[in-house]
């Protein structure tokens, strides 16, 4: 499991491109066969995958990392499939998760292992954890019984659907939030105006992007900010005091995660677009 460490606003600027992807992005996430974590002290969220080809992966951990004698005594987790068809077994009940199915296993659930329908097509399913101190029911939903938002247009070129998987109302969870945006073709910009919410921090996985294809993801404090450049299938860790947004050279889809002190989704600190620097 690989360990990122929390970093201070004033600090971060000092970064170079380098250390900014060094701490903040996660390149390689997707590798056949293998279950990848990283454990970032920003929200103790770890992010993961499992893509499995020749047979199943189990969800385990580095257990003296995390102190817990199994995955998910005391974390729950959300699962999302970016792959082909695939399941999930949890504690001995199958769920069937398709491409952009999202499935939650709450706290106490202690054998998880996932699988791909075809080898030729393997599932690539997208996990993001954090810890729990309640057991909520294992639930999947997919992309039809998502609390969908249709926001932006054409004009501002962010014409994009929201689908709310994993929130009050939809998927309930102890503190995890999670879902996907989806751009409409001809549309490149997400979140702008930006917002940051200081009560949380976010998780982006950008996907469905061309192999040449980027986003330019902006980060950083509103008067100073930063860019990562941003492949498919890489994700970035944004802590609460950063702005989260970016602009992609063709339209792309994104999974969004939260953690923190509550689960409002509607609850962030807008900025001002003449604030921006």
């Amino acid at each position: 499991m690989e360990n990122r460490y929390a970093s201070h606003p004033n600090e971060v600027k000092t970064f170079d491109t380098t250390r900014l992807r060094e701490e903040f992005l996660i390149e390689t996430l997707f590798a056949p066969d293998r279950l990848v974590t990283v454990y970032s002290h920003v929200d103790r969220y770890i992010v993961g995958s499992a893509v499995p080809v020749s047979g199943e992966i189990k969800l385990e951990a580095d257990f003296k990392q995390i102190g817990a004698d199994y995955f998910l005594e005391r974390r729950e987790v959300g699962i999302i499939n970016v792959g082909g068809e695939g399941s999930v077994t949890a504690d001995g009940e199958t769920f069937e998760v398709g491409k952009n199915e999202c499935l939650y296993i709450g706290l106490g659930v202690k054998d998880v292992t996932f699988r791909s329908a075809d080898s030729g097509s393997p599932a690539k399913f997208y996990l993001v954890s954090t810890p729990a101190h309640q057991a909520y029911p294992t639930r999947k939903a997919g992309q039809g019984e998502a609390i969908q938002a249709h926001l932006g247009s054409i004009d501002s070129s962010n014409e994009r659907t929201i689908n709310k998987y994993i929130l009050p109302g939809g998927i309930e969870s102890c503190q995890l939030v999670m879902g996907i945006t989806e751009l409409e073709p001809g549309n490149m910009w997400n979140t702008m105006p930006c917002h940051t919410h200081n009560r949380r921090s976010e998780v982006y996985l950008y996907f469905n992007m061309p192999e040449d294809a980027a986003v330019f993801h902006l980060m950083g404090e509103p008067e100073e900010t930063r860019h990562l450049v941003v492949r498919n299938e890489q994700a970035v860790i944004s802590p609460s005091w950063s702005i989260h947004s970016g602009v992609g050279t063709n339209n792309y889809t994104f999974c969004w995660a939260m953690g923190g002190e509550n689960q409002l989704f509607d609850d962030m600190d807008a900025v001002n677009m003449k604030d921006l620097k």
